[in-house]
């Protein structure tokens, strides 16, 4: 048993940790809403409705992209802290530094972007920082702002890391010992998926520290970098930090949907296998990035192929067909977290067959520089990624709030994000296969059918609009009500 002071440090650190859960809660309902105007904001140009603001769609490209992607980690990254600290205890002052750093980064990112009009996308790949149409003071406000963002969050995962190999130790938190055939200790779902998410994070952010490095070298002493080498880090880093977000997203789901269902969901050895495998194999699959670059050791691109069809079986196929065991026959408690939690697969599972078949070379050949990459990205991120993190959220401030649901109003919000987002994305995946070019502010003729394709995006996305809208509202009320608690 506790005695009294280790009560009291329990009851004080989980108090710092709800209100640093809150906080991220906060700043992710009011970015994310502001990205989402920003790729609106770019779908109106590309439907030729905003000419005289052209000039910005790069910028906002920038923004959106970066804002998009760093969003979608922190949120994930919140996520899985909140879920962990039931089985280990992150430093609370850690997870703090992260929020400050977060927003000193974001502040600098707005900077850049909104005043230095820096366009150079938010995959910044070498030279175009240092030679775009936009004042030189803009290329390094964006590099610092890229250098205190990912020193942040690899401080971050080193510390959740650091707690979690302390209650587990690494090997063991991997689920090792269930290859060997022990079944004890007996390790959650969620530690094994997390600690996957959080090597392969590591690994990504040193990527970022030693391409920033590069540039910054070039940029004091005019020496120029390798273009293959610089490309090869940026798409490691970039690649890897989009495909863990998501994962980190999963991580909740194997915590959360067992709660709903009133059945556990516990590590095997088909779950340990499945997710050493994804750590051994998502380090490869970004080299379907680089299959034009034909200076690249043509084995690379077997190996990206390869590593992109592998990736993507072991995880979600255990995943998704675990979850729809769990949920057969259960007793499921359906509300507004549990559904965009379950529906959220969905999103996974689309978006990564999508992607798969982008990443086949002889389909790539075709598919590369249209509206396809945007259409699969979108899919897994928007009605992937972002159903989890707000499943979540909500799952989180109805369990802090206790207050009680309009389960009509959940269905109608859930309805319009699923619609709205999937009509979204869906104009995407039509333009793309009939071959509109993506990165394009305005079409030619030849390709001027991806105007009506905009267009109609315009209406969808207005729809899931609405959805975030009353979904923020919703939820907004039980971070009101938690946080004077």
């Amino acid at each position: 048993m506790l005695n009294t002071n280790e009560r009291e440090w329990d009851e004080q650190y989980m108090e710092l940790a709800r209100r640093n859960t809150l906080t991220w809660i906060a700043v992710t309902f009011i970015l994310f809403p502001i990205l989402v105007l920003a790729g609106v904001f770019m779908r109106f140009v590309q439907g030729n409705t905003l000419g005289s603001a052209r000039e910005w769609f790069y910028p906002m490209m920038t923004l959106h992209g970066m804002g998009m992607v760093g969003v979608a980690y922190v949120g994930g990254m919140a996520c899985v802290e909140q879920v962990i600290a039931k089985y280990t205890r992150p430093s609370d002052r850690v997870s703090f530094f992260a929020i400050i750093g977060t927003v000193i980064g974001v502040v600098l990112l707005l900077v850049s972007v909104l005043i230095g009009k820096f366009a150079a996308g938010w995959y910044f790949l070498y030279p175009l920082p240092l030679k775009g149409n936009w004042p030189t003071w803009s290329a390094v406000v964006f590099l610092l702002s890229v250098t205190v963002l990912g020193a942040t969050w690899l401080i971050w995962c080193l510390d959740l890391l650091r707690a979690i190999a302390r209650e587990y130790t690494i090997s063991k938190a991997l689920g090792w010992h269930y290859l060997a055939g022990k079944t004890e200790p007996e390790v959650p779902p969620a530690i094994i998926i997390t600690t996957v998410s959080l090597i392969g994070a590591v690994a990504c952010l040193l990527s970022g520290v030693i391409v920033l490095a590069l540039f910054y070298v070039e940029l004091l002493t005019g020496t120029a970098n390798d273009a293959l080498l610089m490309k090869n880090l940026t798409f490691f880093f970039g690649h890897v930090l989009v495909n863990i977000s998501l994962y980190l997203g999963v991580a909740v789901i194997y915590d959360v949907i067992p709660q709903y269902c009133g059945r556990p969901w516990k590590a095997n050895k088909i779950v340990a296998i499945s997710w050493n495998s994804v750590l051994a194999i998502v380090l490869f699959a970004y080299f379907h990035h680089l299959y034009m670059d034909f200076v690249q050791p043509t084995t690379f691109h077997y190996i990206g192929q390869i590593a992109s069809y592998m990736s993507s079986l072991p995880a979600a196929v255990v995943t998704i067909f675990g979850a729809l065991t769990l949920v057969f026959h259960s007793k499921m408690k359906w509300n507004m977290a549990s559904m965009f939690l379950f529906i959220s697969m969905v999103g996974w599972a689309i978006g990564g067959v999508a992607a798969v078949i982008d990443s086949t070379i002889a389909v790539n050949l075709r598919f590369h520089n249209t509206l396809w990459v945007p259409a699969h990205f979108h899919t897994y991120m928007l009605e992937g990624l972002v159903l989890m993190i707000l499943g979540f959220y909500y799952h989180y401030l109805q369990e802090q709030s206790q207050r009680a649901e309009n389960h009509t109003l959940q269905r109608m919000i859930t309805g319009l994000i699923v619609v709205g987002g999937y009509g979204f994305v869906l104009m995407f995946y039509l333009a793309g296969a009939s071959g509109v070019p993506r990165r394009f502010a305005t079409y030619p003729a030849e390709v001027g059918h991806g105007v009506p394709y905009s267009l109609v995006a315009i209406g969808f996305v207005a729809l899931f609009s609405v959805g975030l809208a009353l979904y923020i509202s919703e939820a907004g009320k039980c971070w009101l009500k938690a946080a004077r608690s």
